[in-house]
């Protein structure tokens, strides 16, 4: 089915709409929930692809009625993520090429990224996304320690993500980044150096790291709350962290961003969007959408988002302004998260100076051009940020 062919979402953009070439599509089913997980996901054995895409349509047609967005002709990325994508079967990502149009996934230098689980990425769905369309593949690996997966409530085992990577890379999908969640409890004896080499014999093209965190909802925070767990070990959340950065960006990687490593060429080009402050759109439940200075997010709950869009009434849960206060302070949490830092000139006396500080405690770099966090930066990238923004407005 072409574009011309699938009329239902197109339209004709009213002159204040906001054109956007990134989509975020959220697919909200998950077989397990993982003990810290605090994502809008919805457990069940198999997930309801009649309906995610029927509920995607419907509001992809009241996006159009608003007029906040217009899709362009042509996207340039696009990312479904969970939950559990990979749970939806092999006709997921063909459901979605049709929903959008053939022709505005027809770009040369298209990116279109799904999520997977090392159990449910067989080589029948991989084969079936990539026959789709789909050419990069976010692949949740976490571990290959079996301790650790069975602390976490993953459903794969150790040799999970080999068997999953040779499904993707046999359907002729070689652009594959593998999650890495460091942090875990000490008492679970998992050997950090050990799920980095690992990862290094994937020989992936990209490498996402994630620290653990506790959530207040999740099971992981009420065992903090009544001590039948300790809370993270920040001492060995930044040694794992910089190990990290030592082991990947000696094999080659690019770190790029805080928590993102790259071969060269192989940046996320979807996240480089939220990255650089331009207009996305996100469907599905808990999914967010920018268009400056409109920040706006769906209801988390899944029937409660299929029942709002069938009946024709927006998914959206809450909107916020962003205001010239906010958004410096983003303006900076942003650049600065990034290897490309935030222009040096465009700062303030008292920026710089605040800068200046930085370097003389090894957290970050600069020259004529360039403020950039060093590794030890990046852990206290929060904190910078703020520091910048109450010395004055950030460039």
């Amino acid at each position: 089915m072409t574009g011309r062919e699938n009329t239902a979402h197109e339209s004709v953009a009213p002159q204040d709409a906001i054109e956007t070439g990134s989509v975020y599509v959220h697919a909200p089913f998950c077989a397990r929930r993982c003990v810290y997980c605090d994502f809008a996901v919805t457990v069940r054995r198999t997930g309801d692809l009649p309906a995610w895409i029927e509920a995607l349509g419907q509001e992809l047609t009241l996006v159009r009625k608003e007029g906040l967005f217009v899709l362009s002709e042509r996207l340039d990325t696009l990312y479904v993520g969970g939950g559990t994508p990979s749970l939806l079967g092999p006709g997921a990502m063909e459901g979605l090429a049709s929903l959008f149009g053939r022709d505005r996934l027809a770009d040369p230098e298209f990116e279109w990224t799904a999520e997977a689980n090392p159990e449910s990425l067989t080589r029948d769905v991989a084969s079936a996304w990539a026959s789709a369309g789909v050419n990069r593949i976010s692949l949740g690996l976490q571990t290959f320690d079996p301790a650790g997966l069975k602390w976490m409530g993953r459903l794969h085992g150790a040799e999970g993500p080999i068997a999953a990577l040779a499904a993707a890379r046999d359907a002729g999908i070689q652009n594959v980044s593998v999650d890495l969640i460091f942090g875990l409890p000490a008492r679970l004896g998992r050997s950090w150096d050990d799920d980095l080499e690992r990862v290094l014999d994937l020989d992936v093209s990209h490498v996402s790291l994630y620290g653990l965190t506790v959530e207040s909802g999740t099971a992981l925070g009420r065992a903090v709350r009544e001590n039948r767990e300790a809370p993270v070990d920040e001492d060995q959340y930044q040694e794992e962290y910089i190990r990290a950065v030592e082991v990947l960006t000696a094999a080659g990687y690019r770190h790029y961003e805080v928590s993102n490593f790259a071969r060269p060429g192989s940046e996320a080009r979807h996240n480089a969007a939220y990255w650089s402050d331009v207009p996305y759109l996100g469907l599905g439940n808990g999914a967010h959408s920018f268009a400056s200075p409109i920040r706006r997010w769906n209801v988390r709950d899944w029937e409660a988002y299929r029942l709002e869009v069938a009946a024709g009434r927006s998914p959206e849960a809450e909107r916020e302004a962003i205001d010239d206060e906010a958004r410096r302070l983003e303006s900076a949490w942003l650049g600065l998260r990034t290897d490309d830092g935030i222009p040096r000139p465009a700062l303030g006396s008292d920026q710089d100076s605040v800068t200046s500080g930085w370097v003389r405690r090894g957290l970050a770099t600069r020259d004529e051009t360039r403020v950039r966090l060093t590794t030890e930066g990046w852990l206290l990238l929060d904190q910078l940020a703020v520091e910048l923004d109450e010395s004055g407005t950030a460039g």
